[in-house]
């Protein structure tokens, strides 16, 4: 491996998986995760068409994490992430044609078509958006999670950033908060070791981000974010324990990005060999396929016909944004401002 390049996540998938959940739940999560990919792989190509402007920020080889955290929220939590949001949308059980819209700016997208890729947003989803800013979302999350505890709603803000934004200072001022006021906030941490295009390495003196809330007080563990069975039983854990009121929760979750931090990203920064040795052995959905067949759960042609009916789904919003109209001009001044009555 050369000189600042980080390590893929850890470990090799178990060539006997053992059963970690129900059949049921299983296929779910495996649905929701084939779901995540077709989507972003299709949102790959329309970008490169020239349907979706701006940037585009793919999801794809992290999606047992929104599939994991999101399998145990309760109605009425919320959840807030940053700009590669596309996953934790879909999880979250938006419309994929109102998302699929959205990233190409038309009428019939879950903002209007004004949000766009990196600034989506759904209160009637409990999604409370990607944040274009890095590290922003960290203080709105905290922010929620005061509101929940002023509230007494019994709600947890499920606040996700990844590996370089844990190095931005708003990150520590909300943790302190959120400890010394007992918030209930669960922290989630996308480590997929490269930031922006800089190893983890060469990034960060602390490289465990899992333990960056320990001067603070705040529990954390590291978690693999290729199992979306450890996801899941991780996020139990840590939303209990916001929940029940013994404040925040710090959970690392050790992943891996397949495609560039953007769509304009080169990759210079690690080899394809890395990236297909992570492909091979950690992929996410090809652990939880071993899982189905492994336990007679799910056989090819059970596997196929999941990905037959998600590939009709896809095509159908990506259609759906195809034809659906420009917002009209106006659109610029409305949701701009909020009209209070004196």
């Amino acid at each position: 491996m050369a000189r600042g390049q980080a390590k893929p996540a850890a470990g090799k998938k178990s060539s006997v998986p053992g059963p970690t959940g129900t059949r049921e739940e299983m296929l779910a999560y495996y649905r929701q995760m084939l779901l995540i990919r077709r989507f972003e792989e299709r949102a790959g190509q329309l970008y490169g068409m020239g349907l979706i402007g701006g940037f585009c920020h793919l999801y794809i080889g992290q999606e047992a994490i929104a599939v994991g955290v999101q399998s145990i929220k309760k109605p009425g939590d919320q959840v807030i992430t940053g700009y590669r949001d596309h996953g934790h949308m879909l999880a979250c059980g938006m419309d994929p044609r109102e998302v699929m819209a959205e990233l190409t700016g038309r009428e019939g997208g879950s903002s209007k078509g004004k949000g766009g890729s990196m600034h989506m947003f759904s209160t009637a989803a409990d999604f409370y958006g990607g944040h274009g800013i890095v590290g922003a979302q960290v203080s709105l999350g905290t922010g929620l999670a005061l509101a929940n505890k002023y509230k007494a709603n019994g709600n947890v803000a499920f606040t996700y950033f990844g590996d370089g934004a844990a190095n931005q200072g708003q990150v520590y001022e909300s943790f302190n908060m959120a400890e010394l006021w007992d918030l209930p906030v669960v922290y989630v941490i996308e480590n997929n070791q490269y930031a922006m295009g800089t190893s983890i390495e060469r990034a960060s003196s602390e490289t465990h981000l899992h333990k960056r809330g320990h001067s603070f007080r705040i529990p954390g563990e590291e978690v693999d974010g290729m199992d979306v069975m450890a996801v899941k039983v991780a996020a139990a854990k840590a939303a209990e324990h916001a929940r029940s009121g013994k404040g925040p929760y710090i959970l690392e979750m050790k992943t891996y990005r397949y495609r560039g931090h953007s769509m304009s990203d080169p990759q210079k920064y690690r080899t394809r060999e890395e990236i297909e040795e992570v492909r091979k052995n950690r992929d996410p959905i090809e652990h939880l396929q071993d899982v189905l067949e492994a336990n007679g759960w799910a056989d090819e042609a059970a596997l196929k016909a999941i990905d037959a009916e998600v590939k009709a789904i896809v095509a159908d919003a990506a259609e759906f944004a195809r034809t659906s109209p420009e917002p009209d001009p106006s659109e610029l001044y409305t949701d701009v401002y909020l009209e209070v009555a004196q």
